[in-house]
């Protein structure tokens, strides 16, 4: 091999080198550049804030009227996993609340669907802007009862700030009348289900079946069934005791609840040991006494709720 052949491969390996080298270098130098960005969407702000710093991002804030709880990130661009420079802006909308512009007209509703709207528009956020006050007003009206019949404030008042709306709800007619329904020879599923259709006030007792008397069905009621009578009626119900099978309880669940100035919406439901929950009642119930028969899974817990709130619960063996 010539000096001149050596010091040529020599060069060339040199060269070489540097290449390599350089390729290494600028590889090395831009994926230092490159990071990934974070999955930031269902955030808080300053959790997706704190994120992007971490990863050398910068946001770009856009706000945005949504249900959702505020300050909640809703969107990011680019999507979570791509890969991007360093130092480039992720637009993330974050959520603003609810926002109203005037207070609605709720005349004409019933207080509950009401209460349940407000109750689910604002579930997200702990300043809601809305609020029912309580106790509100009743009185009698033409209207059904739980029917709001006034408003304050009056609809389309603009809202800047937080609004305790003040109703007036109608209670029914004064000195409303119905005619008792039939509950004689119904079982306690179908009597509890007619009493959820009907409305009707209702209290229940038992007893062991008496000669000729089937087990587990309505044998007696007052007032008799068809009476004219007033609509706030408390109906009082016989019923005898059902057979149970090997694992099963039967009883009367009781409970006093406040008198209310019109029906309320209430729930009994069972929950059993192996998890089923099974709705026993539902029903409007003015209040007072409350009575109900059930027969369930021994060990079941009853759970009593009124307006979709747990007010008691009681195991039952």
């Amino acid at each position: 091999m010539t000096g001149k052949t050596f010091a040529l491969m020599a060069l060339s390996m040199c060269v070489f080198a540097i290449l390599v080298g350089s390729a290494v270098f600028f590889i090395a130098v831009h994926g230092a550049e490159q990071t990934m960005t974070p999955d930031v969407a269902g955030k808080d702000v300053i959790s997706a804030l704190l994120e992007l710093q971490e990863k050398e991002l910068y946001p770009r804030l856009q706000m945005r009227s949504s249900q959702e709880k505020r300050g909640l990130i809703l969107e990011q661009d680019p999507a979570a996993g791509s890969l991007v420079k360093a130092g480039r802006r992720i637009r993330l909308v974050v959520s603003q609340g609810i926002t109203l512009n005037a207070v609605e007209d709720y005349r004409g509703r019933l207080i509950d669907d009401v209460r349940a709207e407000i109750q689910t528009l604002f579930a997200s956020t702990d300043f809601p802007l809305l609020a029912i006050k309580e106790p509100f007003m009743a009185q009698f009206s033409k209207e059904p009862s739980g029917t709001i019949i006034e408003q304050k404030p009056e609809p389309g008042t603009s809202v800047s700030s937080a609004v305790e709306l003040e109703f007036v709800v109608s209670k029914g007619a004064e000195n409303a009348t119905m005619k008792t329904p039939d509950f004689t020879g119904l079982t306690i599923e179908a009597c509890l289900e007619q009493i959820g259709k009907t409305g009707v006030d209702f209290t229940f007792d038992s007893r062991p079946a008496q000669s000729g008397e089937k087990d587990g069905v309505v044998v007696a009621q007052t007032p008799s069934p068809g009476i004219e009578t007033e609509a706030s009626t408390r109906v009082r119900l016989t019923l005898t005791d059902p057979e149970t099978k090997e694992g099963e309880t039967f009883g009367v669940f009781t409970y006093a609840l406040p008198r209310n100035p019109y029906p309320l919406r209430v729930e009994i439901s069972a929950l059993t040991p192996d998890g089923d929950r099974l709705s026993l009642l539902k029903t409007n119930f003015l209040g007072g006494a409350l009575a109900v028969p059930y027969k369930t899974p021994i060990g079941s817990t009853l759970i009593l709720s009124m307006l979709d709130r747990e007010l008691f619960r009681k195991t039952v063996f």
